[in-house]
C-alpha cells in the first residue's frame, strides 16, 4: 500500500510540473491576452489541488499514527510501520513537488501577466492565433481531466485505506469484547469503561430531565439540525449516520418531535432506543423498516390530541464502523403555511421548539438550505441569524446541488452562497452535499457513490464555485464532529462548576431547614409511607372482637333503621289487631331479608373495616407520625382506591342470608332482660324518628309565636297556610284518635272549604302532604306511649291495653337479635377473610403507584421532598460531569 501511495503522489506531482512547463511554453509562443489569463487561472487551481492533496496525505498519516498508538501491543505492527513509511515518503515528495510547482509557475509566468493588457490584440485578426488558442484550450481541458482523474484515483486509494482502518478497528473491538478479561469484568463495568460519546449522551439525557423538572437550562453542546420543510434535513442526518433510519413520506411532515441521535463507533452497524432492549441491525432492510415504523409510532404517540408536533424527545443511539462521534437533534422542518389537518399553532410551535434548542449558547446549528429552491424563499436563514448573529456556531449546508445544476442556476450565485455573501447570516463553514436521487429505495452507499461521481464532474466544481473542502457529506461529517468536540471541551468545565455551586447551595438549605432529617427522595419516601400503611393494615388484626362487633352493630342499624321503620313497622302497624300486625310484619320482613338485607349487611361490614383503617391512618397524621402532611394525600388515595375496587363476595352474601332469615324466624323472648333491651331499643328508635318528624313539621309551618318574638323570625305565606291546614287537621285527629293513615275524600273537601272561609285557598295535594307529616308525628307519639305501657308487660303483655298486645316490642327484639348475630358473623368474616383481602388490595394499589411517577409526584409533595429530589439529581449530574471530564482528559493525553 505504501509503494502505491508513493507512486500516486509522484505521478500527481510530475503531472503538475509538466502542466506548468506546457502552460509556460504555450504562453510564450502565443499572444498573451486570453492565454495569459487562462494559464494563470489554471496554474492557481493546479497548485491548490496539489497542495490540498499533500495536506490531506499529512492529515491521514497523522490520524493513522494516533490510531496506531492506541492499538494493543499484542497486535503485529509490521504492516502499520510499512504504511507509515509510505505515507511519510509520499508527504515529502508531495511537498517538494508542490514547491517546484509554485517556483515554476512564478518564474515562467513572471513576464507574461504584467504585459497582458499592453500588447493585446483581437483573436479575430489572426487565424493562426485563434487556431493555437483552440489547441491550447483543448490541451488545458485534457490536462484538467487528467488532474480530476488523478484526484479520483487518489480519493479511492484513501477510501481503501480508511476501509482497512475500519476493519482493523472492528477486529480490535471484537477482540476486546470476546477476550476473557472483558468477559469476567463485564458485570463490574463502570462509566470509565463506556465510550466517551455514550457517557456524553447519558449526561445530556440527565440534563434534559433536570431542565424539564427544575427549569434549569443546560449549556452542553449538541448539533441542532434545522431547516425548511423538505429541505433534506433528515437525509443529511441519515448520510452522517450511514443508514436510512427515519420514516419518509411524499411531501408530508414526517418529523413531528425532536429526535436525539447519538453517533459512536462500534464493530457492528446497529441502533437502539434509550431504555429499549431491542438492537436493530442497520445492514438489514427488514430491520431498517422496523426501526422506521417504531420511530414513526413513537412520534405519533407523543403528539397530544389537537396538536401536530410534540416537544417529547425520542432518544436513539447509532453505532457503526467509521461513524463520527457526536450528538445530533433532528427537529421538525420550518413551515410557512398551516395546511388542513394541522393545529392552528403548528408553525409557532415549530418555531418555538427550534428557538429553544438553538438558544443554547453552545449548540452547533446545522442550517440546511435547499439548493434547488430560490434563496429568497428560505425561512430558516433568518431564524438562524436571529439566534446566532455572529455565526460563531453555525454551519451552513446546501442540499440538492445536483438539482440546482440541472435548473441552470448560475455558478456565480452558488459561489456567492458558499462564500457567505448572498445570505445576511454568517457561518463557520459552508458545505454543499447531495443526499439522494429522488428514489427512497436507494441505499446509503449508492447515494454516496452518486454524490462523489457528481462532484467529480460538476460544473460548479470546474468553474470554481465550489471548493474541494466544501463538498460531500464526508467532509461535512468531519467538520461537524471536529466543531462539536471543540465546543464540548470548551463548555463542559463551566457546566460542572455551575452544578458544583448548585449542590453547595442546596446542601446548605437542607442543613438549615431540615437539620435532623435524612435526605430521602420521593421514591424513598414512598417506600417509607408504603411500609407505614402496610403496618396499619396488619394492626387491624389486633382490634378486640367486642370492639369490632360494637362498631358493626352501630353501622348496621345506621343503614337498617330507615328500611325497618318505613318498610316493615309503619305498614304493619296501620292494621287493626295483633294478628294483622304480625302477618304484615312477617311478609315484609321475609321479603327484605331475602333480597336487600344481606347485601346491605356485607356493605356495612366493609365500610366498618375501611372506616377503621382510614381512621387509623388519619389519627397517625394527626399525632405527627407518618411525616405529617407528607403522606396524608398518599393515605387518602389508598383509601379511595380500596373503596373503588371493593366487590362484595357472593358466597359471603349467601351465607349471611341463611343466618339472618333463620334468626328472624325466632319470636320467643325468653327473659325479662331481653324484653327490657327490646323496649329500650324500640324507644330509642321511635324517639329518633319522632324528633326527625317534628323537625320536618317545624320547617313546614315555620317558627312559633315565641320564636317570632324572641328571635325576630317570621313566617312565609306558605308557612302561614301550612299552619292553618295543621290546625284543621289536628281537629280531625282530636275527634278520631284511631284515625287511619289517609284522609277520606269528604274530609279533604271539608278541610278545603273551612280554609276558604278563612280566605286561604290551597289544593288537596297541599292538604295531603301536610297530613302525612302531621299524621307521622301523631303515629310516633302513640307508638312511644304504647312502648312505655309495654315496659312492664313481659309476663302479662296479652292483657295490656295496647291494641297490638306489645307485638311491636317482639318485632324490635327480633330485629335487635338479628343485628347482634349479623355483627358477630361479619366480625368473623372480617377477621378470617376481609382483613387479608384488604391487605392484598392495599399491596396491589401501592405496587401500582410505585410504577406511576406522575401519581407519586402528585401524592408526595412539599419542600422537603422537592429539595431532596433536586439535591439527588444535582449530585448525580455533577458526578457524571466529573467522570466525563476525566475520561475526556485521558483521551486527550
Amino acid at each position: 500500500m505504501s509503494r502505491s501511495l508513493v507512486l500516486l503522489g509522484r505521478n500527481r506531482a510530475v503531472c503538475a510540473q509538466r502542466f506548468v512547463r506546457f502552460s509556460s511554453d504555450a504562453a510564450a509562443s502565443s499572444k498573451p491576452g486570453f492565454l495569459g489569463r487562462l494559464a494563470r487561472k489554471w496554474a492557481k487551481r493546479t497548485a491548490f489541488v496539489a497542495v490540498g492533496g499533500t495536506g490531506a496525505l499529512y492529515a491521514a498519516d497523522k490520524a493513522y499514527m494516533n490510531f496506531k498508538q492506541r492499538l494493543p501491543d499484542s497486535l503485529s505492527t509490521q504492516y502499520f510501520d510499512q504504511l507509515h513509511d509510505g505515507l511519510s515518503r509520499l508527504w515529502s515528495f508531495g511537498k517538494d513537488g508542490a514547491g517546484n510547482l509554485r517556483e515554476g509557475a512564478s518564474g515562467r509566468f513572471k513576464g507574461l501577466f504584467p504585459t497582458a493588457h499592453a500588447d493585446s490584440r483581437s483573436p479575430s485578426d489572426d487565424k493562426d492565433t485563434i487556431r493555437r488558442s483552440r489547441e491550447l484550450a483543448e490541451k488545458l481541458a485534457r490536462a484538467q481531466q487528467e488532474l480530476v482523474q488523478m484526484q479520483n484515483k487518489y480519493q479511492r486509494e484513501l477510501e481503501r485505506m480508511e476501509q482497512a482502518n475500519r476493519d482493523l478497528k472492528r477486529q480490535l473491538l471484537l477482540s476486546r469484547q470476546s477476550s476473557p478479561v472483558a468477559t469476567t469484568t463485564a458485570s463490574s463495568s463502570t462509566d470509565d469503561e463506556k465510550p466517551l460519546i455514550d457517557m456524553y449522551s447519558e449526561l445530556l439525557d440527565l440534563l434534559q430531565e433536570y431542565d424539564s423538572g427544575f427549569d434549569v437550562q443546560d449549556h452542553l453542546p449538541r448539533v441542532v439540525v434545522v431547516g425548511d420543510q423538505s429541505a433534506g434535513k433528515t437525509s443529511v442526518l441519515e448520510m452522517i449516520a450511514q443508514a436510512r433510519i427515519f420514516p419518509r413520506g411524499g411531501g408530508e411532515m414526517m418529523t413531528r418531535s425532536p429526535v436525539k441521535v447519538t453517533l459512536s463507533e462500534g464493530p457492528h452497524h446497529v441502533a437502539q432506543f434509550k431504555g429499549g432492549g431491542r438492537m436493530y441491525d442497520l445492514t438489514s432492510e427488514r430491520e431498517l423498516e422496523a426501526l422506521r415504523r417504531e420511530i414513526e409510532r413513537q412520534m405519533r404517540a407523543s403528539v397530544r390530541a389537537g396538536q401536530t408536533v410534540s416537544n417529547d424527545v425520542i432518544s436513539l443511539s447509532v453505532r457503526g464502523p467509521g461513524l463520527q462521534r457526536m450528538v445530533l437533534v433532528d427537529l421538525p422542518g420550518i413551515i410557512s403555511t398551516v395546511t388542513s389537518g394541522m393545529a392552528v399553532d403548528t408553525r409557532d410551535a415549530i418555531t418555538s421548539m427550534s428557538k429553544y434548542y438553538m438558544n443554547n449558547p453552545n449548540a452547533i446549528i446545522l442550517c440546511i438550505q435547499d439548493g434547488a429552491v430560490d434563496a429568497e424563499r428560505s425561512m430558516v436563514t433568518d431564524l438562524v441569524r436571529s439566534m446566532d448573529p455572529s455565526g460563531k456556531r453555525t454551519i451552513f449546508v446546501m442540499t440538492k446541488v445536483d438539482l440546482a445544476e440541472k435548473s441552470e442556476i448560475s455558478p456565480g450565485r452558488i459561489k456567492a452562497i458558499m462564500d457567505g455573501r448572498l445570505f445576511p447570516m454568517k457561518a463557520l463553514g459552508y458545505f454543499a452535499v447531495v443526499t439522494g436521487r429522488g428514489n427512497s429505495s436507494d441505499s446509503i452507499e449508492s447515494i454516496r457513490q452518486y454524490e462523489e461521481q457528481y462532484f467529480a464532474t460538476s460544473h460548479f466544481f470546474r468553474s470554481g464555485a465550489l471548493q474541494a473542502s466544501q463538498m460531500t457529506t464526508r467532509n461535512l461529517s468531519f467538520a461537524v464532529s471536529r466543531c462539536f468536540w471543540q465546543m464540548v471541551k470548551e463548555s463542559v468545565h463551566q457546566q460542572a462548576d455551575g452544578f458544583r455551586a448548585s449542590r453547595y447551595n442546596l446542601e446548605t438549605e437542607w442543613k438549615n431547614t431540615f437539620p435532623r432529617l435524612r435526605e430521602l427522595d420521593r421514591n424513598e419516601l414512598f417506600e417509607k409511607g408504603k411500609d407505614e400503611i402496610l403496618d396499619h393494615v396488619a394492626a387491624l388484626s389486633r382490634i378486640a372482637p367486642h370492639n369490632w362487633e360494637k362498631a358493626l352493630v352501630e353501622q348496621l342499624w345506621l343503614q337498617m333503621s330507615a328500611p325497618v321503620v318505613e318498610k316493615i313497622y309503619f305498614p304493619a302497624a296501620q292494621g287493626t289487631g295483633p294478628s294483622n300486625f304480625n302477618t304484615r310484619a312477617d311478609i315484609n320482613l321475609r321479603r327484605w331479608a331475602a333480597k336487600d338485607l344481606p347485601q346491605l349487611s356485607v356493605q356495612a361490614g366493609w365500610e366498618v373495616l375501611l372506616g377503621r383503617f382510614a381512621t387509623t391512618l388519619k389519627s397517625d397524621v394527626a399525632t405527627g407520625r407518618g411525616k405529617g402532611d407528607l403522606f396524608a394525600s398518599l393515605k387518602e388515595e389508598v383509601v379511595k382506591e380500596c373503596e373503588a375496587r371493593h366487590v362484595a363476595s357472593a358466597d359471603s352474601i349467601d351465607k349471611l342470608r341463611v343466618i339472618q332469615m333463620n334468626t328472624l324466624e325466632d319470636r320467643a323472648v325468653t327473659s325479662s332482660h331481653q324484653w327490657d333491651d327490646a323496649v329500650k331499643f324500640m324507644e330509642s328508635t321511635i324517639q329518633n324518628q319522632l324528633e326527625t318528624a317534628r323537625g320536618r313539621l317545624h320547617d313546614l309551618i315555620g317558627p312559633g309565636a315565641s320564636e317570632r318574638w324572641l328571635y325576630w323570625r317570621s313566617r312565609s305565606k306558605e308557612q302561614w297556610d301550612r299552619d292553618a291546614v295543621c290546625q284543621q287537621l289536628k281537629t280531625l285527629l282530636g275527634a278520631a284518635k284511631e284515625h287511619s293513615s289517609s284522609l277520606a275524600s269528604d274530609e279533604l273537601t271539608t278541610v278545603c272549604k273551612n280554609l276558604q272561609t278563612q280566605g286561604i285557598n290551597v289544593s288537596q295535594d297541599f292538604v295531603t302532604d301536610t297530613w302525612n307529616h302531621l299524621y307521622r308525628e301523631h303515629f310516633l307519639e302513640n307508638a312511644m306511649r304504647n312502648c312505655q305501657e309495654c315496659r312492664k308487660a313481659f309476663y302479662h303483655r296479652d292483657l295490656g291495653s295496647n291494641q297490638l298486645h306489645c307485638d311491636d316490642i317482639v318485632l324490635f327484639w327480633r330485629i335487635q337479635r338479628m343485628l347482634h348475630i349479623t355483627g358477630n358473623a361479619l366480625r368473623q368474616q372480617i377477621e378470617n377473610e376481609e382483613a387479608r383481602r384488604l391487605s392484598r388490595q392495599v399491596k396491589q394499589i401501592l405496587e401500582t403507584m410505585a410504577n406511576d411517577s406522575d401519581k407519586k409526584m402528585r401524592l408526595i409533595t412539599g419542600r422537603q421532598v422537592e429539595l431532596a429530589e433536586e439535591l439527588k439529581r444535582v449530585r448525580l449530574i455533577q458526578e457524571r460531569l466529573e467522570s466525563f471530564i476525566d475520561a475526556l482528559s485521558r483521551e486527550k493525553s
